[in-house]
């Protein structure tokens, strides 16, 4: 009892540290947009050329205008955050918010079934392997991760793109479809599961084939540094074969940076998958990061590092608690 309010107590105080990061990482973010983006550039090049007060007035009501101070444009655009959860508008007009509710959750389709996919086939063959230590299928599947590794992702997409093509042809109809998210006009629960799934295959494949590389050889490399330490070798003494040991005392100590290290890779795909959504045509947090920069969007800026950030946070705090669940040795002071 006394040692799960000690977890509590640790997890909470982390989670204070990475929110007061986040809020001051947030902000350092918005001085840096301001001085290096110009809003004002979007209304420039526009033929019939606006009158620049025209100009400054659009600026002004979206609290983009570089005439104003930037403290006060600052302020005005913290307390909107923190009275209103008002991210602000686009140098458009549009609205940074409904950009982020829906892409999040494009994004979290693809970023969180590929993450599961990858995390599974990479420490499932580093377990296979690192069993079968340099036997024919332990070298064979080191030469296919080396291969998938050596990948770009633009290269793996367009592989993909090419065999999900071949492969309705092949069916003659569409069964998996190569770009977009979803359909236009499915109704029904099941029929938008379906849909989903149609649309998610590809692009799953694409992230799958070029990042469950790092997680086997990283899975590989130390469980191999446990199979033969005292703990597994009493184990086996102890009547355990060789595969239950494994499984039972070495994986367990061995999977301990793995799984650190996927929850905190899950939060750089949301922004980093910015290849895979454009090629398969999907509208996640990726490209709308891009989009921000090539347009002068400040307030989109912002909202995505804050959002990196607290994925960051996420990660750093579910890093934490599966190194208490997985390592009974850990103690809460």
């Amino acid at each position: 009892m006394e040692r799960g309010r000690a977890v509590i107590r640790y997890m909470a105080r982390r989670a204070l540290g990475w929110l007061g990061m986040i809020f001051l990482a947030t902000n350092l973010t918005y001085f840096l947009a301001s001085f290096y983006l110009n809003p004002r550039s979007n209304y420039v090049a526009r033929r019939p050329k606006l009158p620049e007060s025209q100009i400054d007035q659009m600026l002004a009501q979206y609290n983009l205008n570089d005439k104003d101070p930037i403290l006060e444009r600052w302020w005005t655009w913290l307390t909107g955050v923190l009275t209103r959860w008002d991210w602000g508008s686009s140098p458009t007009g549009g609205s940074v918010n409904d950009e982020i509710a829906f892409r999040v959750w494009v994004s979290a389709e693809l970023v969180l079934g590929a993450s599961i996919l990858m995390t599974l086939l990479g420490v499932g063959l580093g377990v296979y392997t690192a069993s079968r230590q340099y036997r024919r299928a332990d070298r064979v599947w080191q030469g296919i991760s080396i291969i998938a590794m050596n990948i770009h992702i633009v290269v793996a997409a367009m592989i993909v793109v090419m065999a999900g093509i071949w492969f309705n042809q092949r069916m003659g109809s569409t069964v998996l479809f190569v770009t977009g998210a979803q359909s236009v006009g499915v109704e029904g629960i099941g029929p938008r599961l379906l849909d989903a799934a149609r649309h998610l295959v590809l692009p799953t494949i694409a992230l799958v084939m070029t990042g469950y590389a790092g997680t086997h050889f990283m899975q590989r490399s130390l469980l191999l540094d446990n199979i033969n330490a005292d703990y597994v070798r009493t184990a086996r003494a102890k009547g355990l074969t060789r595969s239950q040991a494994i499984r039972k005392h070495a994986l367990r100590t061995s999977i301990i940076p793995v799984a650190t290290s996927v929850a905190f890779t899950i939060p750089t795909l949301f922004t980093g998958a910015v290849m895979t959504e454009t090629i398969f045509g999907w509208e996640g947090m990726g490209r709308y990061f891009v989009e921000t920069i090539s347009k002068n969007d400040i307030n989109g800026a912002v909202a995505v590092a804050a959002f990196g950030a607290a994925m960051t946070a996420l990660g750093a705090i579910l890093a934490d608690m599966v190194v208490v669940a997985l390592d009974p040795r850990v103690r809460v002071s």
